[in-house]
């Protein structure tokens, strides 16, 4: 691949582990003495970015200067950002909160949040003339980089284990990337995809690895800044698997703080499944997730299952430092929130994605939230993406269709019953 080219708006990369600085143009992915675990913290000449942070573009790159691409590459044609931010203040109230959002990001080209950085990758692969570009998923990246590099006929290869959901694979094949089905966990695949990407130099996606990607994820943040005229709320709760999206947040409140554009800011509740809880295990017990092993995952949110979060260093910084915190909630409470989550805000969540509601009435019990709270719950994919885990959660409450002859009379039966 060709040297990253020179961007003004970057002034360098800064190892999260030892605070080294790096050229961009000296590496491409992780700080070269702590290897995978050394993610890299884009910094940013706030001054330049102040001075041209202006746009009135519905998207994602609507914060350009604030992103690590150059101003005048292609960007992928497909719509991604600047999703709708739903105030449920009824339901707020209902609740016990002061108020409350939905971050609706299912509404993204593939229907997840992981559109976003997966733009920053298609971009950042082809500025760098990159033959393949390659990600390990769970299913909602891998589809994210399918559909956005389809969009500028990008070849990519994908890594998911065999067990992902049918609909993500599906979604996979239609947009005709070349995809290897592991026959093992994710962190199987990821390994794999690692291994694959430095063998035949394609450009790497991965979270965790590819400082970029957190670059990506940080947009909904600011569209969500933007979207409350800068009042920001009290607490943002949002599920956490590789830990990524929640990194996001953290460095988009950084980015606002640097430009000035920035109160006291949100506290990030992270919500893992009690199945895959490497991070609330590390939070309750105040461990170093730069050594803390892998742990068992296991668990229905297959976005959220990680046995190695690969950006828990990101992660945890972003609930330590925002006052905020981890929290479990086990696979029948996931389940049970999906239609909960759908009749109360409207919008339909695959178990990951509906995670983060659980995860909020958790918090509302433990006393994490409370009527004070101005809360942002973010809706990261579709409830399309997983159908069987829907009809899993809707008839696990009893809820089902009734079978009617074509008559006024069966209907009204139907009802009285």
């Amino acid at each position: 691949m060709i040297p990253t080219p020179p961007l003004p708006q970057v002034v360098r990369l800064d190892c999260i582990v030892c605070d080294k600085s790096y050229d961009p143009a000296d590496v491409d992915y992780t700080c070269p003495d702590h290897g995978a675990v050394g993610s890299l913290d884009v910094v940013y000449d706030y001054d330049y970015v102040a001075a041209n942070l202006n746009s009135d573009e519905y998207s994602m790159w609507r914060f350009g200067p604030l992103l690590p691409v150059g101003e005048d590459s292609p960007k992928p044609p497909l719509q991604i950002g600047w999703t709708p931010l739903y105030q449920r203040a009824e339901h707020a109230k209902a609740l016990g909160l002061k108020n409350l959002w939905v971050k609706d990001d299912s509404r993204l080209p593939t229907a997840s949040f992981k559109d976003r950085a997966s733009a920053i990758a298609v971009v950042k692969g082809r500025e760098k003339q990159a033959e393949f570009i390659a990600t390990a998923s769970t299913g909602n990246a891998a589809a994210a980089l399918s559909g956005v590099a389809a969009s500028v006929g990008q070849p990519n290869v994908i890594f998911v284990p065999q067990s992902a959901p049918e609909a993500k694979v599906a979604q996979l094949l239609a947009f005709g990337s070349r995809v290897m089905l592991v026959k093992g966990s994710y962190d199987q695949a990821f390994d794999l995809c690692m291994e694959a990407c430095d063998r035949f130099g394609w450009y790497n996606r991965n979270t965790g690895v590819n400082p970029y990607m957190t670059e990506g994820k940080k947009t909904s943040m600011l569209e969500i800044a933007t979207q409350l005229d800068g009042e920001m709320p009290d607490a943002i709760v949002v599920s956490v698997g590789d830990g990524c999206i929640i990194g996001g947040f953290h460095k988009g409140l950084r980015d606002l703080a640097a430009l000035g554009q920035a109160g006291d800011p949100p506290r990030l509740i992270g919500v893992q499944s009690e199945g895959s809880r490497y991070l609330v295990d590390a939070f309750e017990n105040e461990e170093d997730v730069v050594d803390k092993p892998p742990a068992p995952a296991d668990t229905v949110a297959d976005s959220i299952s990680a046995g190695l979060p690969r950006d828990r260093i990101k992660a945890m910084n972003a609930v330590k430092q925002t006052g905020g915190a981890f929290i479990a909630v086990p696979d029948d409470e996931i389940l049970a929130a999906i239609p909960a989550m759908a009749r109360s805000t409207g919008v339909f969540s695959e178990p990951a994605s509906a995670a983060a509601y659980a995860g909020m009435l958790s918090a509302i019990e433990r006393g994490l939230l409370t009527k004070e709270d101005r809360v942002v719950l973010i809706a990261t994919g579709s409830g399309l993406k997983d159908v069987p885990a829907a009809m899993r959660a809707v008839q696990a409450e009893g809820t089902t269709p009734r079978v009617v002859e074509p008559s006024l009379e069966a209907v009204e039966a139907a009802l009285g019953s």
